[in-house]
């Protein structure tokens, strides 16, 4: 229980503090053990950028590991500041990173690159946040263009998991059952009436993706496709000594020239990132008319002041090829969907984020845990990027409303989706050119309020 209780159909209480609303735990909101639960296992995911920390920056493990602690502490920072997204990585950016980097020497090169492309990230979120211009680009961006760019950066999360050469080729047991019994549980309309007809079912909903990774955990190590784990007892001891000989202060700052290479890259995060935020707050709205007991503040410029934040301490104290993303779409969409069972469920939206993430920053003291999930962390990150995959195609396909919007989202998407690192460059400009040309009657000047022609003509 907490101490300052909600009234019916008020926002979260909360101390207001510029322009963050601060919620603590116990105070603010109370502990949800569902929440508690999934953090235990889900955490994991996190730990999944330990190879990618290795092989492109050159950072040995028992530095990686130092660095999955300060993403920890920098995931409870938007539940605590008043944001209801749960945050993650720019996802379906991480390609496009990694192309990126490769450009550059594992070791101090990539790492001043990193920072680099991470600064400019929290550049771009701040100054979008202060002008309030993040806002704004809400209305702005052409609903065609926007659900394009989610759908595919869907698109492109499942092509680099089912491709030749990505993951299933590797471990297609595992995944494929993973992902299909991922998929069932979270929206299947015939286990979602199962759960509303015996408890058991109610409770395994309760845990979102955490039994479908469970089950793809131990059928890799059964079938042998992950290695069986060697356990360790204690807690975990992240060397932050060797973490600091590899941050910026110690291998030294880039020059401009990274700066200028870097501006690219970290415009195509900036269009992936808000695409999340239009996901998250879509996933939300969803539920939020079965919830009348809370008003949900969806204030779009606190989600950039807070990104901003957290992209700025990973710059200089753990730079991250996943970067700092307003969203962890599949964390999301699952305690999205609990949230709308009632408060009974889930007593605040941000009681659900809050307790995962100080759960999941806890988790990782907890060597056994650690050191259990060590071998199969790719499956853990391959679950993640399908459901993102999944839940972005869905969102994207269900916010389209004429066909015109329909047709330009798809060229939208499959360019998005191309192999090519400019591709969501050219995404943006062939989604704006033919929004002109398809959606408006009138190419210049002010649109008008009906409906275009064609789509009358097809009944819509």
């Amino acid at each position: 229980m907490q101490i300052y209780v909600r009234k019916e159909g008020q926002e979260q209480p909360y101390w207001p503090v510029g322009p963050f609303h601060v919620r603590l735990p116990f105070v603010h909101y109370r502990w949800e053990l569902a929440d508690s639960l999934q953090a235990l296992i889900m955490f994991v995911v996190g730990l999944a950028m330990i190879p990618l920390l290795e092989k492109y920056l050159g950072i040995p493990y028992e530095a990686a590991l130092a660095f999955c602690f300060i993403a920890g502490a920098c995931y409870m920072l938007p539940a605590l500041l008043g944001v209801p997204l749960v945050p993650g990585w720019i996802t379906p950016a991480i390609p496009v990173v990694l192309l990126f980097l490769g450009g550059f020497e594992p070791g101090p090169q990539a790492i001043q690159a990193m920072f680099a492309l991470q600064l400019v990230v929290f550049i771009l979120f701040l100054v979008l946040g202060i002008t309030r211009m993040g806002s704004k680009l809400v209305d702005w961006i052409p609903n065609s263009l926007k659900n394009g760019i989610i759908i595919g950066a869907g698109i492109a999360a499942l092509l680099g998991e089912l491709r030749e050469g990505g993951r299933v080729d590797g471990t297609p047991v595992s995944l494929i059952a993973g992902s299909a019994l991922a998929i069932y549980l979270l929206f299947s309309v015939s286990f979602k009436a199962a759960g509303e007809r015996y408890p058991l079912a109610k409770k395994i909903a309760d845990l979102g993706m955490v039994p479908a990774m469970i089950v793809a955990m131990i059928i890799g190590w059964v079938v042998g496709e992950y290695p069986v784990p060697e356990i360790k007892w204690g807690i975990t001891d992240p060397d932050f000594g060797l973490m600091w000989e590899y941050l910026p202060f110690s291998v030294g700052f880039p020059g401009w020239d990274v700066f200028l290479l870097a501006i690219p890259t970290a415009l195509i995060a900036y269009v992936i990132a808000f695409g999340d935020i239009v996901v998250g707050f879509v996933l939300i709205d969803r539920v939020d008319h079965l919830r009348k007991d809370e008003a949900i503040n969806d204030d779009v410029d606190r989600i950039h002041h807070v990104t901003a934040i957290r992209n700025a301490i990973h710059a200089f104290f753990a730079p991250w090829p996943g970067l700092a993303g307003p969203l962890w779409t599949a964390a999301h969409a699952t305690l999205a969907e609990r949230y709308g069972r009632g408060r009974s469920a889930m007593e605040s939206i941000y009681s659900g984020g809050g307790t995962f993430w100080i759960t999941g920053f806890l988790a990782l003291f907890l060597l056994p845990l650690v050191t259990l999930f060590q071998p199969v962390l790719p499956i853990a990150l391959s679950l993640t990027l399908i459901l993102t995959g999944y839940i972005c195609i869905m969102v994207g396909m269900e916010q389209l409303k004429t066909n015109a919007e329909r047709g330009v989202a798809a060229m939208v998407a499959v360019t998005l989706a191309l192999p090519d690192p400019k591709s969501t460059v050219y995404a943006v400009i062939v989604g704006l050119v033919l929004h002109l040309l398809v959606e408006r009657r009138r190419i210049f000047g002010k649109d008008a309020d009906e409906e275009p022609v064609a789509a009358a003509a097809a009944g819509e």
